[in-house]
């Protein structure tokens, strides 16, 4: 990705973050909704919007549904604000990364929680190839 790609995209997470908390009004858009990454093509002309959204499965449906009704007003609204040549098509897609990290989280916590079981040496497969070694007692 170029820097200006990169700036683009950044500049495009921003505005749509402040559009969707300021000006948007639906009620499917009532949870907690961030913007956690945008993707614009090569061109420049279509962008894949990344959104979180804490919740339940049919809530983070009904947001995505309610998002992707204001793409056009999005976009119009993006142009105004924008010192763009073109304003990219908008499409949204949920993103599950934030819940697959909290989910990690806490495997490890419940990990970290549990005692480690030491095995005992004699209980393990031993190798007596070409390369063993006798073990020290």
């Amino acid at each position: 990705m170029t820097r200006r790609a990169d700036k683009i995209n950044g500049l495009l997470r921003q505005e749509i973050s402040l559009l969707l908390s300021r000006e948007i009004k639906d009620p499917r858009l009532n949870g907690i909704i961030s913007i956690t990454e945008v993707q614009t093509s090569s061109d420049l002309r279509n962008a894949r919007v990344f959104v979180s959204v804490l919740g339940d499965q049919d809530t983070k449906e009904a947001a995505l549904d309610g998002i992707q009704s204001a793409a056009s007003f999005l976009r119009r609204s993006l142009r105004d604000r924008l010192k763009l040549r073109y304003v990219p098509f908008l499409k949204f897609a949920l993103d599950e990364s934030i819940e697959n990290a909290d989910a990690l989280l806490r495997v490890m916590d419940r990990l970290q929680d549990e005692p480690a079981a030491v095995p005992d040496l004699e209980s393990l497969p031993t190798y007596s190839g070409p390369l063993s070694f006798s073990r020290r007692r």
